[in-house]
């Protein structure tokens, strides 16, 4: 039956070690109101903002959770097994954190006559083969016969698995939009909470890139949880500006319809893929080198081990001091993508943690 959810139950569970707040609740950034033939006025791009200030405030910079692909902020919220999540595992050490439902994801509401027209379905399988179970996929990406960190079977009648799915949901058909519409919601965000530290996982990376882009000022670090990629040609489409479909700030900036040239590397290692970076000379991307610590994260037996590399490569190109913590290399091993709902998500949490701290961001 998995977790028992009775308040009796959670009672008995919690009260040893109860989750202390001075406040909890929400708000919504980035709403634009359009014309509609039939709705008149409406709202598109809005999206769901919930805060969680602890009773002992520990720490001066917040933490933002920006959730990846067609998830939501029930992502950062619980496990996959029923645990607390990471939103609960840094409120108790302390940390502000503000989770997002990103537009048109979530409880941000997706009327597509308002926000767009929604993208098709994939197959479930693809959760299974990337996400749940890589390592029961004889063909699959190398690092995939590491993992071992899922809690449960991974395969479609695992109650874990159920509890995954239930969570996921359709993202907007244009790219570039949704990407947009998480800039501006993410900038307004910044705007009326202050400077803040941007965790962001997957999909969610390229919003973290661009809502640093264009408020620097406001961003004290930035995490990527497995960001979106490799550079200029990621699993769902082309990234133009190589990182992110939605225009990003180049110095020389580019001309109008102008794209950013690329250029091939060839495989650092065994496992490792190919990839592409700008070509010389390189652009640089002022903002997100204006000064605030940045790290990509990888799991050891996800997809991405394979390739964020690359993204890390393309930022130091560009003038960024990217830094990389690969899990295993911290003594963290066998987590997949979805490392934050997998049986050891604390221990994960506890690297990214240590990372902030090392950076006096605590």
């Amino acid at each position: 039956m998995g977790r028992d959810y009775r308040p009796v139950a959670l009672h008995a569970a919690g009260k040893a070690d109860p989750l202390e707040l001075a406040a909890q609740g929400f708000f919504w950034t980035g709403g634009e109101l359009i014309d509609h033939p039939v709705a008149g006025k409406a709202m598109r791009g809005q999206q769901y903002n919930e805060y969680w200030i602890p009773r002992d405030l520990r720490h001066p910079w917040p933490i933002v959770m920006i959730h990846g692909g067609g998830g939501q902020g029930t992502d950062f919220l619980g496990t996959a097994d029923g645990r607390e999540g990471w939103v609960h595992w840094f409120v108790r050490r302390g940390w502000a954190v503000y989770v997002v439902d990103r537009p048109q994801h979530g409880r941000s509401p997706f009327q597509p006559a308002f926000q767009g027209e929604m993208a098709g379905p994939g197959p479930t399988v693809f959760l299974e083969r990337l996400f749940t179970r890589p390592q029961d996929f004889d063909d699959n990406y190398p690092q995939a016969s590491l993992h071992d960190k899922w809690p449960g079977t991974g395969k479609m009648d695992d109650p874990a698995f159920l509890s995954f799915l239930a969570g996921t949901g359709p993202t907007l058909a244009d790219v570039a939009q949704w990407q947009a519409d998480a800039q501006r919601a993410g900038a307004e965000l910044l705007d009326r909470i202050g400077p803040a530290i941007l965790l962001s996982h997957s999909a969610g990376g390229p919003p973290g890139w661009l809502i640093a882009d264009i408020r620097p000022e406001l961003v004290k670090g930035l995490v990527a949880a497995e960001p979106l990629g490799p550079p200029f040609q990621a699993i769902s489409g082309p990234l133009p500006y190589g990182i992110t479909r939605a225009p990003l700030t180049y110095d020389p900036p580019l001309a109008e319809g102008e794209e950013l040239a690329s250029e091939d590397r060839p495989s650092p290692g065994e496992g490792l893929v190919a990839y592409k970076v700008q070509a010389e000379p390189a652009r640089r991307l002022p903002n997100l080198a204006s000064g605030f610590p940045v790290v990509v994260v990888t799991a050891e037996a996800s997809w991405m081990a394979a390739d964020n590399h690359a993204i890390v490569a393309f930022l130091r190109q560009a003038g960024v001091a990217a830094e990389h913590v690969r899990l295993e290399e911290r003594g963290v091993q066998g987590n997949g993508h979805a490392m934050q709902l997998e049986s050891n998500s604390d221990e994960v949490a506890n690297v990214i943690e240590e990372w902030l701290l090392e950076k006096d961001l605590g």
